[in-house]
């Protein structure tokens, strides 16, 4: 079997430049006739210009050969395990860049305290277009914005025919809520894999948060928070309109339908470049 041959860096597109992640789930994928091949459950081969690739998504039913880690490592493009339809986050391998210039940028701006207002700013002039956000502090901005999501809520409640009370749930005991605030945290918890796939594959650290601060993932929940309005939430409350009972699938069909409608795995990388700078 001819072996992959490892591109020159620099004929090695930049994340920036990349096709969209792409998703694969029930096959193997491998190295063969020097070229990455996906070999479906349903017996189809495909090619996979994985250098071209922002990154592969891996989900379940799938193996991988090392000689395809290996052809992946070579060529920049990071492999992600997650689950069903990639709303779930497991782990993942290298980053696309060709050194570690977007991870020193991120730590760069988290080290400095006005260049990470400034890009807290930015985050919150989303979702307050009308308003000046450079005249308030974070603290506030976070005051606000809990104000304004608990309007969203209340103002979706009234769209949909769902009955909203107030955003109460416990981690330990998933049955103890209603059936609105699992529908919120499945679509919430679906929401953070896919910001993570992205954020990781593009070099950007996860750990440092611009307005959070809390947890493992503060960065994710940052990114998260710019998508919410437009992807989990509906989705939450039209998946209890249409089954209240549901138990995560159809708000995870849901959910997926809004980021595909959205673009949001090509939206993401150009939002996050822009944010900084």
């Amino acid at each position: 079997m001819p072996i992959f041959e490892k591109p020159p860096i620099e004929s090695l597109s930049p994340a920036k430049d990349r096709w969209t992640p792409i998703y694969l789930e029930h096959g193997r994928l491998e190295v063969d006739d020097s070229s990455i091949k996906w070999v479906g459950a349903d017996r189809m081969v495909y090619r996979l210009p994985v250098a071209t690739i922002s990154a592969v998504m891996l989900g379940p039913g799938t193996t991988v050969t090392h000689a395809a880690m290996k052809a992946c490592a070579d060529s920049n493009t990071p492999i992600c395990w997650v689950g069903e339809d990639g709303m779930r986050f497991y782990a993942f391998g290298i980053t696309p860049n060709h050194d570690n210039s977007t991870s020193r940028k991120h730590a760069a701006a988290w080290a400095d305290k006005k260049k990470r207002v400034v890009i807290a700013h930015r985050m919150f002039s989303q979702r307050f277009p009308d308003i000046d956000v450079t005249q308030y502090g974070i603290k506030e901005l976070r005051g606000m914005e809990g104000l304004r999501v608990r309007a969203k809520y209340a103002e979706l409640g009234q769209q949909y025919g769902v009955t909203w009370k107030r955003r109460d749930y416990d981690k330990t005991n998933w049955n103890l809520a209603d059936n609105i605030n699992r529908a919120l945290s499945a679509a919430n918890a679906s929401l953070y894999a896919v910001c993570t796939a992205v954020v990781c594959s593009l070099g950007y650290v996860p750990s440092l948060g611009i307005v959070h601060d809390a947890g493992t993932l503060p960065f994710i929940y940052d990114v998260a928070d710019l998508y919410k309005e437009i992807t989990s939430f509906p989705a939450a409350f039209q998946a209890v309109h249409q089954n209240p009972n549901d138990r995560g699938q159809l708000v995870r069909a849901l959910l997926k339908e809004r980021i595909e409608g959205e673009r949001l795995l090509k939206r993401m990388p150009k939002d996050l470049e822009e944010l900084f700078g």
